[in-house]
């Protein structure tokens, strides 16, 4: 499949800024799932630009703007080719898992950091959950399946700052929260695990050359002697309906845009993606 994604950020200040530093991870990867076609940033006003690869292998856009300015506008486009084919059958085990060439690898991947780190009641389910299932894959799959279920996806429940034990707590949340409970869970279970940032276009069948509005999205992979893709807001495979852009530890290392600013004393941010599918 062949989706056009535009993805546009503008930020009102209140005043003038002066001064503005940014990266903005919004390049979607090349994989062996997913061909870049095109894809191209522009900031208005016009930038100095810096591009690279940071640590996780994201394409980051570092710009500065240091003229005053009152708005300030972050646009996108790119062209993707997605190829997701079906993912293998589970095969790591737990032993396997726990072998020093798996753990310290992707030892990253295993921590447990406050904004993923799981509350008591739902690491102990997990610990059962593991218990349940002679394969890690099929356990994490099951730890998907239960925080779809038990976690309401309700907009606005949280914020981008918010803890996976937050949502929990209250049962509400967004995908990414969703992300970050599955991520504590499944590392609580000794299972590495990465949050990966994108998009996914919100039709089960595309017609070709409409296009729809849509939204940044996440999801998750682990590892089973390769990175095992699944969508616990969705509670499916993600297809090839889905774009990738970014992976990391969690929402911290893979955030759309980052930065910082002077002069003026608040800001506006609206954000609006759409999606195409071309062919």
């Amino acid at each position: 499949m062949q989706l056009r994604i535009i993805h546009t950020t503008t930020f009102e200040y209140d005043g003038k800024a002066v001064a503005s530093y940014n990266q903005a991870r919004l390049t979607p990867l090349t994989t062996p799932e997913q061909i870049v076609l095109h894809s191209r940033l522009e900031v208005s006003p016009a930038p100095w630009t810096y591009d690279y690869r940071d640590y996780f292998g994201t394409q980051v856009t570092a710009f500065e703007v240091v003229d005053p300015h009152e708005t300030m506008t972050v646009t996108v486009n790119s062209t993707v080719q997605t190829h997701r084919p079906a993912p293998a059958p589970p095969s790591a085990t737990w032993e396997s898992l726990a072998e020093r060439e798996v753990a310290d690898r992707w030892t990253e991947y295993l921590t447990l950091p406050e904004m993923v780190a799981p509350p008591t009641d739902f690491a102990q389910r997990a610990k059962q959950v593991a218990a349940d299932h002679e394969l890690p894959g099929d356990a994490a799959r099951d730890l998907c399946a239960m925080v779809h279920d038990e976690v309401e996806y309700i907009p606005g429940a949280t914020d981008v700052q918010s803890h996976a034990a937050l949502a929990w707590q209250q049962r509400a949340g967004v995908c990414q929260d969703m992300v970050h409970l599955v991520i504590g869970g499944l590392r609580s279970m000794g299972i590495p695990a990465r949050y990966v940032s994108g998009y996914f276009h919100p039709q089960a069948e595309p017609a070709v050359g409409e296009t729809v509005p849509g939204e940044s999205h996440a999801w998750i992979e682990w590892w089973d002697d390769g990175w095992h893709a699944f969508d616990p807001t969705n509670d499916h495979v993600p297809c090839d309906r889905y774009v990738v852009v970014a992976t990391g530890r969690d929402y911290r290392d893979v955030k759309p845009l980052s930065g910082i600013y002077s002069g003026a004393k608040t800001s506006r941010m609206h954000v609006d993606v759409t999606l195409t599918r071309l062919t």
